[in-house]
Protein backbone atom coordinates (compact mmCIF):
# COMPACT_ATOMS: atom_id res chain seq x y z
CA UNK A 1 0.00 0.00 0.00
CA UNK A 2 1.33 3.46 -0.48
CA UNK A 3 1.54 5.89 2.39
CA UNK A 4 -1.87 7.49 0.91
CA UNK A 5 -3.65 4.34 1.90
CA UNK A 6 -4.50 3.58 -1.67
CA UNK A 7 -2.96 -0.06 -3.22
CA UNK A 8 -0.11 0.58 -5.13
CA UNK A 9 -0.42 0.56 -8.67
CA UNK A 10 1.19 -2.17 -10.70
CA UNK A 11 3.13 -1.14 -13.76
CA UNK A 12 2.02 -2.27 -16.97
CA UNK A 13 5.64 -3.09 -18.30
CA UNK A 14 7.99 -5.44 -16.79
CA UNK A 15 12.09 -5.71 -18.09
CA UNK A 16 13.90 -9.03 -17.83
CA UNK A 17 17.00 -10.55 -18.82
CA UNK A 18 16.54 -14.90 -18.96
CA UNK A 19 18.43 -17.11 -17.78
CA UNK A 20 20.69 -18.01 -20.76
CA UNK A 21 21.34 -14.73 -22.32
CA UNK A 22 24.38 -12.63 -21.42
CA UNK A 23 24.07 -9.96 -18.84
CA UNK A 24 23.39 -6.92 -21.15
CA UNK A 25 23.62 -4.34 -17.80
CA UNK A 26 26.93 -3.31 -18.77
CA UNK A 27 25.94 -2.11 -21.94
CA UNK A 28 22.54 -0.22 -21.15
CA UNK A 29 19.68 -2.32 -22.03
CA UNK A 30 17.47 -5.26 -21.13
CA UNK A 31 16.90 -7.84 -23.41
CA UNK A 32 13.39 -8.38 -23.00
CA UNK A 33 9.69 -5.98 -22.38
CA UNK A 34 6.46 -7.37 -21.91
CA UNK A 35 3.81 -5.31 -22.02
CA UNK A 36 0.48 -6.23 -20.34
CA UNK A 37 -2.75 -5.91 -23.07
CA UNK A 38 -4.84 -2.50 -22.39
CA UNK A 39 -1.78 -0.84 -21.85
CA UNK A 40 -1.19 2.84 -23.75
CA UNK A 41 1.73 3.29 -25.95
CA UNK A 42 3.19 6.51 -25.88
CA UNK A 43 6.02 6.87 -29.34
CA UNK A 44 8.54 9.46 -29.14
CA UNK A 45 10.19 10.64 -32.45
CA UNK A 46 13.88 10.58 -32.67
CA UNK A 47 15.14 12.98 -30.44
CA UNK A 48 18.72 14.84 -31.46
CA UNK A 49 21.22 16.99 -29.89
CA UNK A 50 19.17 20.43 -30.88
CA UNK A 51 18.69 22.76 -27.86
CA UNK A 52 15.24 24.25 -28.14
CA UNK A 53 15.72 26.96 -30.21
CA UNK A 54 17.23 24.32 -33.03
CA UNK A 55 20.91 24.85 -32.34
CA UNK A 56 23.19 21.33 -32.61
CA UNK A 57 25.40 20.48 -29.77
CA UNK A 58 29.03 20.76 -31.23
CA UNK A 59 30.17 17.23 -30.38
CA UNK A 60 29.36 13.91 -29.66
CA UNK A 61 28.96 13.61 -26.01
CA UNK A 62 27.17 17.71 -25.82
CA UNK A 63 24.81 15.71 -28.32
CA UNK A 64 23.85 12.78 -26.28
CA UNK A 65 23.85 14.88 -23.13
CA UNK A 66 21.16 17.22 -25.34
CA UNK A 67 19.26 14.19 -27.07
CA UNK A 68 18.77 12.67 -23.91
CA UNK A 69 17.49 15.93 -21.91
CA UNK A 70 15.11 16.11 -25.10
CA UNK A 71 13.91 12.66 -25.02
CA UNK A 72 13.06 13.25 -20.57
CA UNK A 73 11.28 16.51 -21.55
CA UNK A 74 9.33 14.57 -24.27
CA UNK A 75 8.18 11.54 -21.96
CA UNK A 76 7.19 13.79 -19.15
CA UNK A 77 4.85 15.69 -21.66
CA UNK A 78 3.26 12.70 -22.11
CA UNK A 79 3.23 11.44 -18.27
CA UNK A 80 5.80 9.48 -18.54
CA UNK A 81 9.10 8.52 -17.51
CA UNK A 82 11.91 6.69 -17.93
CA UNK A 83 10.77 4.03 -15.95
CA UNK A 84 8.03 3.33 -18.50
CA UNK A 85 10.23 2.98 -21.31
CA UNK A 86 9.67 -0.15 -23.29
CA UNK A 87 12.27 -0.09 -26.25
CA UNK A 88 14.94 2.38 -27.48
CA UNK A 89 16.31 2.56 -31.04
CA UNK A 90 19.26 4.64 -30.99
CA UNK A 91 21.42 6.07 -34.25
CA UNK A 92 25.06 6.72 -34.56
CA UNK A 93 27.39 8.29 -36.87
CA UNK A 94 30.66 6.74 -37.32
CA UNK A 95 29.67 4.35 -34.24
CA UNK A 96 32.61 3.14 -32.05
CA UNK A 97 33.33 1.79 -28.77
CA UNK A 98 34.24 4.86 -27.33
CA UNK A 99 30.89 6.73 -28.82
CA UNK A 100 29.30 3.60 -27.05
CA UNK A 101 30.77 4.35 -23.40
CA UNK A 102 29.75 7.84 -23.78
CA UNK A 103 25.78 6.52 -24.51
CA UNK A 104 25.99 4.00 -21.56
CA UNK A 105 27.14 6.72 -18.95
CA UNK A 106 24.42 9.05 -20.01
CA UNK A 107 21.96 6.10 -20.45
CA UNK A 108 23.14 5.93 -16.62
CA UNK A 109 22.61 8.93 -15.62
CA UNK A 110 19.09 9.35 -17.32
CA UNK A 111 18.17 6.17 -15.67
CA UNK A 112 20.02 6.95 -12.07
CA UNK A 113 20.14 3.10 -11.84
CA UNK A 114 17.76 1.69 -12.74
CA UNK A 115 17.13 -1.12 -14.93
CA UNK A 116 17.44 -0.34 -18.84
CA UNK A 117 15.04 -0.58 -21.41
CA UNK A 118 15.47 -2.87 -24.64
CA UNK A 119 17.62 -1.14 -27.13
CA UNK A 120 19.09 -1.66 -30.66
CA UNK A 121 21.90 0.46 -31.42
CA UNK A 122 22.01 1.24 -35.38
CA UNK A 123 25.01 2.36 -36.38
CA UNK A 124 24.56 4.80 -39.46
CA UNK A 125 26.45 6.61 -42.24
CA UNK A 126 24.36 10.07 -42.01
CA UNK A 127 21.38 11.35 -40.12
CA UNK A 128 18.86 13.86 -40.63
CA UNK A 129 20.69 17.05 -40.43
CA UNK A 130 24.71 18.25 -41.56
CA UNK A 131 26.33 17.94 -38.47
CA UNK A 132 23.67 15.64 -36.83
CA UNK A 133 25.70 12.55 -34.70
CA UNK A 134 23.37 11.03 -32.50
CA UNK A 135 19.72 10.27 -32.43
CA UNK A 136 17.83 8.75 -29.77
CA UNK A 137 13.84 7.53 -29.92
CA UNK A 138 11.78 5.48 -27.58
CA UNK A 139 8.82 3.59 -27.07
CA UNK A 140 6.80 3.88 -23.63
CA UNK A 141 4.00 1.77 -21.95
CA UNK A 142 1.32 3.47 -19.62
CA UNK A 143 -1.54 2.39 -18.13
CA UNK A 144 -4.84 2.59 -19.94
Amino acid sequence: MSQTGAPAKKSPLSLLNPKGLFDPAPYGFSHVAQVAPGSRLVFIAGQGGESESGALAPDFPSQVRQAMNNLLTALEAAGAGVGDVAKLTVLVVDHSEEKLKVLGAELERAWNGRMKPTCTLIPVPRLALDGMLFEIEAVAVLPA
